[in-house]
């Protein structure tokens, strides 16, 4: 079965914006990939699926690193421009730039990181696998930082094509409930 970019139907799930950054043929570049994942504590891993047409897709396979940014909230227009053209026909580093978007070097890779973004890694390729119609670069971090804030000033969520922010936590379920589903996970217990 294939689905279609804006079915509704995949527009269920609740995602981070990931600002992946590389160096390579098309320059320094940016975009924004929905897809990008932490994997794996120990080697620290993240993964980001992108197209294999993308400039970002092209430059990681060149150079063999690439940073993962996770978009704080008000970083949406960085977002925007981001993931609003290819890198392989404009400068969205600059075009970003121009709007006061600041960027820093990185400590371990060539390519820029976000300034301000609610996390930042640098990433080492350490596999790249077509699936479907994406490419799932898998990078090992090799240098990563967070931005300490209130969870409701954290990351940008994505939803239905829409940018939202944390409204608060959940409460979690009470000790009475807790009790009765540690009772039950003993009585059904296998074997």
């Amino acid at each position: 079965m294939d689905l279609k970019w804006d079915d509704p139907r995949t527009r269920k799930f609740v995602t981070n914006v990931g600002l992946i950054t590389s160096y390579g043929k098309y320059g320094q570049n940016i975009m924004a990939a929905e897809w990008t994942h932490h994997i794996s504590y120990s080697p620290a891993l993240i993964v980001a699926c992108i197209h294999p047409s993308d400039a970002t897709a092209t430059n990681i396979e060149e150079t063999k690193e690439f940073g993962v940014n996770l978009a704080a909230v008000g970083q949406n227009v960085l977002s925007s421009v981001a993931g609003g053209s290819t890198g392989k026909e404009v400068d969205k580093i600059k075009v970003l730039e121009e709007l006061g978007i600041k960027f820093y070097e990185a400590k371990n890779i060539k390519p820029l990181m976000v300034k301000g973004a609610a996390m930042n890694a640098e990433c080492k390729l350490l596999k790249a696998i077509p699936l479907g119609d994406h490419t799932m670069f898998i990078g090992e971090v090799v240098e990563i930082s967070a931005i300490d804030k209130d969870p409701t000033e954290g990351p940008i969520v994505y939803h239905d094509g829409n940018y939202w922010k944390f409204g608060g936590k959940i409460q979690e379920p009470s000790e009475k409930e807790l009790e009765e589903i540690k009772r039950l996970v003993e009585n059904y217990k296998k074997g």
